[in-house]
């Protein structure tokens, strides 16, 4: 999947347009840093609370996203992002969870599903891997925050191995969007980071890194999660790649081009009811 087959639904919202077709119901996409109201280095569609932006320009730009995904914050669930690999199931109990505050954002967790309509799962991102699950067959949705971390810590596994274990989903059944993040190009890691990559680096005949230089090397984040989804049974012609670099395209935030110093975009997943469809 190219870039290309993300279309700008507004300047703010890039729809995942192959993906959603999946189905009529399936709303899927990830913002730009474009169309908001913060300054300085999180200019200007900041969707992060705990970068020391101010909490009320993020509530605007939240509410500017709702409005072009016609899906309002109170229908929004965010969490509290530790570069872990724990998952939790969500349901209309939990609607508005994190989307005006930090505070009540769910605690400690990289991944959310649920098969509840109408709701809407978010995840914030300035060059980690988002990943996009959906399980047509049984109306289930699901995202997760994949940063080198949450990467080796199987974090997209997980995800299609508890919809099995817990909701007897077939992973075969399960459809996953590898969003835009930083490329390899541009994300050098140590050996120290390396260590843990080759400890779950599937055998593959492309290796999802490079030596870059002694005891460097670049590191292709959406090729392992691809390879790793793939080893967990995810058919690879229902895995779709984003082409897009978090780090070379300016309509994105990016941590390490940004020097560190920089907000947040979403990825956001819902399975919209019939009668928002007809709105």
């Amino acid at each position: 999947m190219g870039s290309n087959e993300y279309r700008h639904a507004t300047d703010r919202f890039l729809q995942a347009t192959t993906f959603s077709s999946l189905s009529p119901h399936l709303l899927a996409g990830f913002t730009t840093r474009n169309g908001g109201v913060s300054k300085g280095p999180f200019h200007s569609l900041n969707l992060g609370f705990h970068v020391g932006d101010d909490p009320c320009s993020v509530v605007e730009n939240r509410t500017r996203v709702a409005e072009d995904i016609g899906l309002p914050l109170d229908r929004w669930i965010g969490s509290e992002q530790v570069h872990g690999a724990r998952i939790v199931y969500v349901t209309r109990e939990d609607a508005g969870r994190g989307a005006t505050s930090l505070d009540t954002a769910l605690l400690g967790t990289d991944g959310l599903y649920t098969s509840d309509e109408g709701l809407v799962l978010t995840s914030l991102y300035a060059d980690c891997t988002p990943l996009s699950f959906y399980a047509p067959t049984h109306g289930f949705i699901g995202l997760a925050h994949a940063g080198w971390k949450g990467t080796v810590a199987k974090i997209g596994p997980t995800m299609v191995h508890t919809w099995k274990k817990e909701h007897d989903i077939p992973t075969e059944n399960v459809f996953v969007l590898v969003g835009p993040c930083i490329s390899a190009d541009h994300y050098e890691v140590d050996e120290r980071v390396m260590q843990e990559v080759r400890k779950v680096c599937p055998e593959a005949d492309t290796m999802p890194f490079e030596e870059t230089r002694p005891g460097h090397y670049s590191l292709n984040l959406s090729l392992l999660n691809k390879q790793l989804l793939i080893r967990a049974g995810v058919k690879e012609d229902h895995i779709y790649m984003s082409s897009y670099c978090t780090f070379k395209e300016h309509q994105f935030f990016s941590h390490r081009g940004d020097q560190g110093r920089s907000g947040r975009m979403m990825s956001v997943i819902a399975l919209r009811s019939k009668g928002e469809l007809d709105t």
